[in-house]
């Protein structure tokens, strides 16, 4: 095992290895209980036709996957689960494309497609990996642009959090602060202090205990009823395999621009992931990260996992450098995290009482947003022609209430600044190419959506 996992070259312990492990897994938990809420539509009042129990199930067994391959495969302590913004954006914004294409009354179909374009889109993301073509596409993004892209995510996920605490409400098209001594506030409040607190306290997995906190905090309301929190998973194969690849090369002229928008999150999630990650643990060296190709290589594979369990992206979690920062620097992290996913599937009864109540995650999603948000520091302010095209990605994507829109005015802006302010050498041709084709979707596909 020392040998395998170069315990020893990295300057770790075994036992340290387990201990990194659990604090990871404690930090990513609350996607357990969002992620169900988020694929079934439940957190948005959608009806996708997919199944919660079955999803809870399926939610660990793929990060419990993704993680045993970025143990054994990449050798590196990061823990994997359907990431944050992505399972957004394909249950908000592609969706409804797909149900656009296939006809308004056919959910389940509609359903299938939008799974078939996450497969595509990580079959896609393993050909860039394995091909070497990433760095192109990575370059072909100005460092302000990409920064935020992740920034506006945040804003966004930070968003939907208070809508579901009713902390923000929506009244004559105006969002206005709700009244905050009904339940669902103080639940969210109840939370989010509890993990601020927790976290600026240096304890790890502040956020699972905030959660803890609002779950106690909802039964005393009487909003959720207890549970024996143990039994047996449910049954998965409701979402199983639900995956309608053939359809989305038959709608491809439409749903085009989602999947090369799921493409590039893919990427700037894992690379940002990585470096900061990486960096943490010391493993960045010469300014060289060993072996990212296979850390890339199990991202994908593991989408495409995560797409035939019907989820959105699958992805490495920034979470991770609380392992990391308790010791973690080998692949034996990532495998006790998966172990501690795969134990998480006994706990159904628990977690599906969590999610029925929207409120309890409501402060996750707020710390998600806030930690994501710190990348708006790494936009160049200074440089109107980088800051102005960031800065309308970030307020678009919250603002519009869509990712795709979001992204789609900050990459057709940027070109146009950068070509009128006598900068047209600095955008990279992948770019302009890529205006192009969006601004085609915008004209003459986008309205028929």
């Amino acid at each position: 095992m020392f040998h395998f996992f170069k315990i020893n070259e990295r300057g770790s312990t075994i036992s340290r290895e387990c201990l990194a492990g659990i604090v990871t897994f404690m930090s990513m938990a609350y996607i357990v209980c969002v992620q169900p809420q988020i694929m079934s539509g439940t957190m948005f009042n959608v009806i996708t036709g997919a199944d919660a129990a079955a999803l809870v199930t399926t939610t660990c067994l793929v990060s419990a996957i993704g993680c045993v391959l970025m143990g054994l495969w990449a050798n590196y302590p990061l823990g994997l689960a359907p990431g944050m913004g992505a399972n957004i954006f394909v249950v908000l914004t592609l969706f409804p494309a797909c149900i656009a294409v296939t006809g308004q009354h056919k959910h389940p179909e509609a359903w299938s497609l939008a799974l078939g374009v996450v497969l595509i889109s990580g079959i896609l993301f393993a050909l860039l990996s394995f091909l070497n073509l990433r760095k192109y596409l990575v370059e072909a993004i100005s460092p302000s642009l990409r920064s935020g892209m992740s920034a506006g995510i945040g804003l966004f996920i930070a968003l939907i959090g208070l809508q579901h605490a009713e902390v923000i409400v929506c009244k004559n098209n105006f969002y206005v602060l709700g009244l905050l001594s009904e339940p669902a506030p103080l639940v969210f409040l109840t939370g989010l202090i509890v993990t601020v607190s927790l976290h600026t306290l240096n304890v790890r997995g502040s956020i699972l205990y905030g959660i803890v906190a609002s779950s106690l905090l909802s039964f005393c309301f009487g909003k959720i009823v207890p549970v024996y929190p143990f039994g047996f998973p449910a049954d998965p194969r409701p979402v199983v395999a639900q995956i309608d690849i053939l359809g989305v090369f038959h709608y491809l002229h439409e749903l085009f621009p989602p999947l090369l928008i799921l493409v590039f999150m893919a990427i700037f999630d894992t690379l940002g992931t990585v470096v900061g990650v990486g960096t943490r643990a010391g493993l960045i060296k010469n300014n060289q990260f060993p072996d990212i190709e296979k850390v890339f290589a199990v991202d994908a594979t593991a989408t495409v996992i995560g797409a035939v369990g019907g989820h959105s992206t699958v992805t490495a979690y920034v979470e991770s450098v609380t392992g990391v920062e308790s010791g973690g620097r080998t692949g034996l992290t990532a495998l006790v995290t998966a172990i501690c996913f795969l134990l998480t599937m006994f706990c159904s009864p628990c977690i599906l009482m969590i999610a029925a109540y929207r409120p309890i995650t409501a402060s996750a999603l707020v710390i998600v947003g806030a930690l994501m948000l710190q990348s708006a520091m790494n936009i160049d302010w200074n440089d109107f022609s980088e800051s102005v095209p960031a800065f309308l990605l970030m307020i678009g994507i919250p603002f519009s209430y869509s990712i795709a829109d979001g992204l789609i005015i900050g990459l057709l802006v940027y070109p146009l600044i950068k070509i009128f302010s006598g900068r047209r050498r600095q955008v990279s041709w992948i770019l302009y190419v890529l205006m192009i084709v969006l601004a085609f979707y915008v004209v003459f596909l986008k309205s028929t959506l």
